[in-house]
């Protein structure tokens, strides 16, 4: 699983194998890492011991007891509880599920030099977002790049900076509306508003460098 998942204060990062959670990255052995990722890929579904086996361990033989070893290595790892768990639910006598709300974050690496500072919230999907131009869009040179067809190849552009941040729509087929009005020109947007680019609908969340939420005012022109 490449996908990197934000659930509770943990990133899954499997691109670059790292499970990161408030103080950074966490050691977990590469099994336990890959049966988190299988679980967080299924997710909600409940994955029979026997499938699990079979995913991680092809054409091997293996105890129903290094399932469970890699289980409790990621519950520590997390801090997750066996009674009342927030992400990982024993199915007694089947397996085990992915229990907790994670989603999918696009453009988690952030360029030298440039500072994560927004984020854009959607359905079961999160957009990291960086101080200076972030361009939005359905095309491979967008970032973040969001992949839905009504949503244009280079649909909007969203300026942040220290003063404030702002939105301009790039000529888009469907067009870019903030708070219900569509954008006719730099458009000053602020922390919960909603940003709908063609049918898809984001909300603006800009944190503070303490984890607080801040609200950005005023008007910001790129240039």
């Amino acid at each position: 699983m490449s996908a990197c998942l934000r659930f509770g204060d943990w990133t899954y990062d499997g691109e670059s194998r790292e499970l990161r959670g408030p103080n950074g990255a966490v050691h977990v052995s590469p099994k336990a890492f890959d049966l988190l990722g299988t679980l967080l890929e299924s997710r909600p579904r409940a994955l029979s011991k026997a499938e699990l086996r079979d995913r991680l361990w092809p054409r091997t033989v293996v105890a129903d007891s290094n399932l469970a070893s890699l289980v409790r290595e990621i519950r520590k790892a997390l801090g997750d509880r066996v009674r009342g768990p927030a992400f990982l639910r024993t199915v007694h006598g089947f397996g085990y599920a992915f229990c907790g709300l994670a989603l999918e974050v696009s453009g988690a690496a952030v360029p030298a030099g440039r500072k994560a500072s927004c984020r854009l919230i959607g359905d079961h999907r999160e957009f990291l977002l960086t101080e200076g131009e972030n361009v939005l869009g359905r095309g491979a040179d967008a970032s973040p790049r969001i992949g839905a067809t009504t949503v244009s190849r280079r649909h909007a552009r969203l300026f942040i900076s220290a003063r404030g941040a702002t939105i301009e729509d790039l000529g888009s087929k469907n067009g870019t509306y903030v708070r219900g009005e569509l954008v006719t020109g730099p458009t000053a947007v602020a922390d919960g508003d909603e940003i709908r680019l063609g049918s898809v609908r984001l909300t603006l969340r800009v944190a503070s460098g303490d984890g607080s939420t801040d609200t950005y005012a005023g008007r910001q022109r790129d240039g």
